[in-house]
Parts: structure tokens; C-alpha cells; sequence
């Protein structure tokens, strides 16, 4: 997808168009916590989650550890939904609890939380800008036809084929997120890098433990390579049709904040179901212009930003499931298009 240029708030008053729709949504009582459905859900998904790796010790030697596998690959991207909400503070208006709960959850799927909310926050604040969102650096993946003309390395060898190769990439986010984390730790600007670092290497130690106690080594391999690569599919697949086949921004051309969030993000039609495995994220819209709304609450907020949106035409987008990751697929393909443009030798 290219760069884009959009217009200024009709208005004149960078901000007013905002401020009006945040009115609505506070007036709506959409902004207050949820104590009921966050103590439910955690509880929920502690416990099966808890009982995931009880089933596991109890099975041993067996290769039905591998629907374990499979179901803690569910259960570890349902935590990491969760450590996503207290970073947000959806769960509690406070700083310190939200802190120590992200932690605790991060800790249990392997994730430096301090690394991972410095990313997601210089997304929110940037999503989809080009050198300043780090979900678009072109690290493995290019996003327009700029970072792929200028591509060099793997994103130049993958660039041609991205679109083909996106979902198989998908299976090695798991072990991306770790070793991700384990980088940021070594970085010294990192906060509380000694606190993540022992959280980080206690959950290595006790995963891999785990594994080699109850399964014979080749039993553990597979456990490990399934539990981590369908992890990765699932984180994936439930961020992918958020923003990517989005118009991207160049960072010195970007709208005032509402057009902001709203271009750059597309919401995912469904039911109930889809809002549980999605974890809320499936309304990306809202979740940008209210990050600390509680995720329960965005599909009440969606009719009123829509209909906002409609007053100022304000593109809004909303796919199906199917729809949102053909997109994605598509824009990654055209993005890819100058590295399978044979080069003219003179």
C-alpha cells in the first residue's frame, strides 16, 4: 500500500472532530470499567490455562500431548489478549496494578511486557506511519513499494512472494516474540529490564523443564514446535486484519487524530464468538480511539462511531474475516511488485 495524503478536519480545528465524538461515547457511559467481565474472563482463561499443563503432566509420555500443545497455543495467545487490555488499562484505572498484571501475564507466555508495551504504545500513536510505526518496519515483510525498492537481505529475497509466504511466516511468531524480548532486554534504555529479563528466563527454564522431564526429547521437540508455531498463526491471524492493507502514511503528511485511527484501522464483522477469539480487537476502530475502553464495551461504541463517521464522511471500514485477510494479502502482493520487476541490464 503507498503513502496517502488526506485532508485537514473540515472544521479548521485540529482535534474538535474528536472531542465531540468523545463527548457522545463518555455521555454513552462507555469509558467505565468492568470489574465483572474482567474478573470472569481472567479467571476463565487462568484456569484452563492452569488445567492445560495439568493435563499435560497427567497424559506424560504420550502423543496426545500434542492436542495439549495445540490447546495451549489458544490458551497462551488468550493470556497475551489479556496482557493487551492492562496495558491499556481496560482492566484497571490505575498504573501499578495494570503494570504488575501485564507483567504476570506477559511472564506466562514468555513476553518482556515493558519491550512489548513501548512497541504496541508507538503503534497506537502512529499506526501505519511510515519510520515512526514499528509494526510496519520493513524487518522481514515490505509494506509499500518504497521499502521494497529500497530492500535489501530477507525482506528483498521474501518481498517478491510476501503474500504466499505470510501465513507460513505466521508459525515462527511465537519464537519471534521471544527472542524479540530477549534482544530488548540486553538494551540498557529498556525500564525494568532486570525484573522482565528474570521473568523472561524463569519461563524458559520452566517451559523447557517441563517439556524434557515429562516427554522423551523427541516427544518434546514436536510439543514445542506445535505449541509455538500455531501460537504464532493465532497472534497473527488475530492482529493481521487490523491494520495491514490500511492507507499508509508518510510521517511528514499524516491527518489530525481521528482520521488518524480511523483510516489506518479496519473492523472484522462478527458475533460474540468472534469478539472472544479476537479477544475485542476485531473492532480495531474503537480500540484506537479509546484504547482504555474496556474491550466488552467497543461493540456498543461501534454504531456511534460509525454513525460519526458517517456525519463527517469519514471512510469506515468493516470486512468480513475472509474479506479482511484478502486485503492484507493483496496489499502485501502490490507492495512486493518492484522486486519481481526483472531488472534492465544495459
Amino acid at each position: 500500500m503507498s503513502t496517502v495524503t488526506i485532508p485537514e478536519p473540515r472544521s479548521g480545528t485540529p482535534g474538535s472532530d474528536f472531542a465531540r465524538l468523545s463527548k457522545r461515547i463518555t455521555d454513552a457511559g462507555l469509558l467505565g470499567r468492568r470489574p465483572g467481565y474482567y474478573t470472569l474472563r481472567i479467571t476463565a482463561v487462568g484456569g484452563l490455562y492452569a488445567m492445560g499443563w495439568a493435563v499435560f503432566a497427567v497424559l506424560g509420555p504420550s502423543w496426545w500431548t500434542l492436542a495439549i500443545a495445540a490447546f495451549l497455543a489458544v490458551m497462551y495467545g488468550q493470556v497475551a489478549l489479556i496482557a493487551h487490555d492492562l496495558a491499556h488499562r481496560q482492566v484497571f484505572s490505575r498504573r501499578r496494578p495494570s503494570e504488575v498484571s501485564g507483567r504476570i501475564a506477559g511472564s506466562l507466555v514468555g513476553m518482556s511486557y515493558g519491550w512489548w508495551q513501548d512497541k504496541h504504545t508507538r503503534h497506537h500513536a502512529h499506526p501505519n506511519t511510515e519510520d515512526l510505526d514499528p509494526d510496519i518496519n520493513p524487518d522481514l515483510l515490505v509494506w509499500t513499494s518504497d521499502q521494497a525498492r529500497a530492500a535489501t537481505g530477507l525482506p528483498r529475497l521474501l518481498g517478491r512472494w510476501q503474500a504466499f509466504l505470510f501465513f507460513p511466516l505466521l508459525t515462527l511468531e511465537g519464537f519471534n516474540l521471544h527472542v524479540s524480548s530477549g534482544r530488548a532486554i540486553a538494551d540498557r534504555r529498556l525500564k525494568h529490564r532486570t525484573l522482565d529479563g528474570a521473568a523472561l528466563f524463569a519461563h524458559c527454564a520452566i517451559y523447557l523443564t517441563a517439556l524434557l522431564w515429562i516427554l522423551p526429547p523427541g516427544m518434546a521437540i514436536a510439543f514445542l514446535a506445535v505449541h509455538q508455531c500455531l501460537f504464532g498463526v493465532y497472534l497473527g491471524s488475530a492482529f493481521a486484519p487490523n491494520h495491514k492493507g490500511m492507507p499508509i502514511f508518510s510521517r511528514e503528511d499524516r491527518p489530525d487524530f481521528l482520521r488518524r485511527q480511523v483510516l489506518t484501522s479496519r473492523n472484522v464483522n462478527g458475533g460474540r464468538i468472534t469478539d472472544l477469539v479476537l479477544g475485542g480487537l476485531n473492532h480495531q476502530i474503537e480500540h484506537h480511539l479509546f484504547p482504555s475502553m474496556p474491550s466488552p464495551n467497543l461493540r456498543k461504541a461501534r454504531p456511534i462511531v460509525r454513525r460519526y463517521c458517517r456525519e463527517l464522511d469519514v471512510e469506515y471500514t468493516e470486512t468480513g474475516s475472509v474479506a479482511s485477510y484478502r486485503m492484507a494479502l493483496t496489499s502485501l502482493h502490490q507492495a512486493g511488485a518492484p522486486l519481481r520487476r526483472p531488472r534492465v541490464r544495459w
